[in-house]
């Protein structure tokens, strides 16, 4: 916990609670309080915020109350106010290029603890570049990607490096599958990024200029080719997703991933003729969203702020598959949940935040990984909420067991 925030008026505030995905998060939340945690929901309109109130104190009776905070991402004062009244700020404001810089430099400069749900690789590295050396000095941790988006891969590499030999060299890759459908929000900040990718590019240039390098360990990540895999008897398409950033970050910050790192990123599909879909699919999408009348088509496909119904949501889900070697050792673990999109992005979000403000974590400051800032405390949490984090196999090489 940063010094700066040991006597506020609130434990937490989420920013978006009028939204779909917001709403979901202040719900679990809500019921997963602790007693006499203290909570306020930030947002532009207030009629909306106490409609949303209303219902929360119906899921929670113990709670007396829960307090409405104005703000508004284009008012730096609001911002900063809102910031500077709790201990953890929770937003699901995005598309974070657009909306998300002035609450994360707020967050900076108050030492307030900061979560969000963002996939957006550019966002992430310009904040970084900004404002992380204002948060290493008031002790405030920039937790981005606290969702789906990246807790399966992160928080699943850390649980698959805690089943093989300690100080070794690792290879792992991860295998992302699942039914769900695209959200509103998601589509948005997708088509935001692929329409920039110089932007994009130049951003986590500037990030490797100011990021310290590991002294005597190698950690990298690999862009695989489209295979079979005989272990899962799946077919892998490389996934460029900021998934395989945060993994590699939580890595380069981690001496207990081993003197050499090695991670690869796909998403796994049963039939041949889905990779060569897909790969068609995704040039064919690179090249429209660069044309911004056929991007904003793309986008009035499914509009912000909506999402599936409750009984689409009862049906989806998600698995993680991690093939970790290292020591003569190969162990198959697998991160498993509900739908990944809404409801178990929400549940991941909120216990961030409920780590962060109430678990005892390693001291660490400035933007982090969910690895790195609260780590096996979070992996504890959310096994607790349903989502698993099992080992399927693990052996090892005969020479190895002699």
């Amino acid at each position: 916990m940063s010094p700066y925030t040991q006597a506020r008026p609130f434990d937490v505030v989420l920013l978006g609670a009028t939204g779909f995905t917001g709403a979901l998060t202040a719900q679990y939340l809500t019921a997963h309080l602790p007693p006499g945690a203290r909570l306020a929901l930030a947002g532009r309109n207030h009629a909306k915020l106490e409609s949303v109130r209303d219902r929360l104190l119906r899921i929670n009776q113990q709670l007396d109350d829960i307090a409405l905070l104005h703000a508004d991402s284009s008012d730096e004062q609001s911002m900063a106010r809102v910031a500077e009244s709790t201990r953890v700020v929770i937003t699901t404001v995005g598309p974070y290029l657009e909306h998300g810089e002035p609450l994360v430099a707020a967050c900076s400069a108050a030492g307030t603890d900061y979560v969000d749900l963002t996939g957006e690789p550019e966002f992430v590295d310009r904040m970084y570049v900004e404002h992380h050396a204002t948060a290493e000095r008031t002790g405030a941790r920039i937790v981005h990607a606290c969702g789906f988006d990246s807790i399966p891969h992160d928080l699943g590499v850390l649980f698959t490096v805690q089943q093989l030999p300690p100080g070794v060299p690792v290879t792992l890759r991860g295998v992302v599958r699942t039914n769900a459908t695209i959200s509103g929000g998601t589509l948005h900040s997708g088509l935001g990024q692929l329409s920039r990718p110089r932007a994009m590019l130049q951003a986590g240039a500037a990030r490797r200029r100011l990021e310290p390098r590991p002294r005597g360990r190698q950690v990298r990540t690999r862009v695989g080719r489209p295979r079979r895999d005989r272990t899962l008897g799946t077919w892998l398409i490389p996934l460029p997703t900021i998934d395989t950033d945060v993994v590699r970050r939580s890595a380069l910050a981690r001496p207990d991933y081993g003197p050499d790192f090695t991670y690869s990123h796909y998403a796994g599909v049963r039939r041949v003729a889905t990779v060569a879909g897909a790969l068609a699919g995704s040039a064919v999408a690179l090249a429209a969203v660069q044309v911004p009348l056929l991007r904003r088509a793309i986008g009035r496909h499914i509009p912000q702020g909506e999402g599936p119904s409750a009984e689409r949501r009862d049906r989806t889900w998600f698995t993680v598959d991690i093939i970790g070697e290292g020591g003569g050792q190969t162990v198959h673990t697998q991160v498993r949940g509900a739908d990944p999109g809404y409801t178990e992005t929400a549940k991941m979000l909120a216990e961030s935040a409920l780590s962060l403000a109430f678990d005892d974590n390693p001291p660490t400051a400035g933007q982090v990984t969910t690895a790195t800032a609260m780590g096996e405390n979070l992996l504890r949490r959310l096994g607790d909420a349903d989502i698993s984090f099992t080992v399927i196999t693990s052996r090892r090489a005969p020479h190895a067991a002699r």
